[in-house]
């Protein structure tokens, strides 16, 4: 989960050059402005349309992650996700072909047990390329995309130099979380159009630190888009995808955001069964608590928790690489996780606001 709008249009704004008018354009903004409409809670989501872009809603991604293991069994994390953010108050100041009120960025991350890189890219129309099918979200020469006509297979593709990934994704069912794909983010109603494939079955290629291995894993795959998401004092979130080692025993997705005192306030949860079969857990039935802390750079980070969902024995999740920052222009920590108790498993975390 990710809504980094701020964020993202205070980058927007250094990106595009606005100098002399960045301070008095920024201060348009603030942390719970809405761009574009709402989603509503009786949205009927439609495939392959809502692989696409959703112009009525000023935020967008596209996001994948995976856990991978190379020949010689040793373990790789990839992070991919490309970001649209919308900026009418732009738009008449860069009136031409390659400005359409939209901006982008990607981000893309590798790590193992003990290094992380983070890479990022910016874009605007004519370096950018959505469509719904067949389905690319490419900005200049990284891309997530179908195969072939149909949706999956995906190939995903990201370089840097010395840093490379090149997988193909296949063979997961679509889930919808929240209410039919309606996610709810706080109590007064702020939400997102939210799906996932959770259960993508990868294979390919990552280079790291300039050696290349060949890799299988499994792979996340999330959508989300709409206007807002968290009230103005809330601080940010913690948001976990969880594939369990038992292959039968399907997976869990869990957030919960973070107000004054960077104390949890609200959280949701999905439980997915290995067909895509999914139970929505509300904010009465999800809690979440931290275990144990690291300071990286004068900054805490949770490095344990423990996740309590009605039915589950409670479950403890615990950080792989515990220094999983993404420094760049939106810093937030994005990287392997491994869970243990109530559901045995190895998924990714996110942690943004800290």
């Amino acid at each position: 989960m990710k809504s980094f709008a701020l964020c993202i249009i205070s980058a927007v704004l250094l990106v595009l050059g606005c100098s002399e008018q960045s301070s008095s354009t920024k201060s348009q903004f603030s942390f719970s402005q809405q761009i574009g409409d709402d989603v509503e809670p009786d949205t009927q989501l439609t495939f392959p349309q809502d692989h696409g872009i959703h112009p009525s809603q000023g935020i967008e991604w596209w996001y994948i992650t995976a856990n991978l293991e190379s020949e010689s069994k040793q373990q790789f994390g990839a992070q991919w996700t490309l970001f649209r953010v919308s900026t009418p108050n732009l738009a008449s100041n860069h009136d031409s072909i390659w400005w359409d009120g939209q901006f982008y960025f990607a981000h893309f991350a590798l790590q193992t047990n003990e290094s992380h890189v983070a890479f990022e890219r910016t874009g605007r129309a004519g370096s950018v390329k959505v469509n719904a099918a067949p389905f690319t979200a490419q900005i200049k020469d990284w891309h997530l995309s179908s195969i072939d006509d149909a949706y999956l297979p995906l190939r995903l593709q990201a370089s840097e130099s010395g840093y490379r990934v090149d997988l193909v994704l296949d063979n997961s069912p679509r889930v919808l979380h929240g209410k039919s794909g309606y996610s709810q983010k706080t109590q007064d109603g702020h939400a997102s159009m939210y799906y996932s494939y959770p259960f993508l079955q990868a294979r390919g290629r990552v280079e790291f630190a300039g050696e290349t291995h060949q890799v299988t894993g499994r792979a996340w795959l999330d959508r989300e888009w709409s206007s807002a998401f968290i009230n103005p004092n809330q601080m940010g979130w913690d948001w976990f995808s969880l594939q369990a080692k038992d292959t039968s025993e399907g997976g869990l997705m869990a957030f919960c955001i973070r107000g004054a005192g960077q104390n949890y306030e609200y959280c949701s949860a999905t439980s997915i069964s290995p067909d895509g079969q999914s139970n929505a857990y509300d904010n009465e039935q999800v809690s979440l608590k931290v275990l144990e802390r690291i300071t990286l750079e004068g900054k805490d980070y949770p490095r344990a928790w423990q996740l309590n969902i009605d039915g589950f024995t409670p479950i403890e999740i615990q950080s792989i690489n515990p220094d999983s920052r993404n420094n760049l222009s939106i810093p937030y920590w994005e990287g392997r996780v491994q869970s243990r108790g109530g559901f045995d498993a190895l998924g990714y975390g996110e942690l943004v606001g800290y």
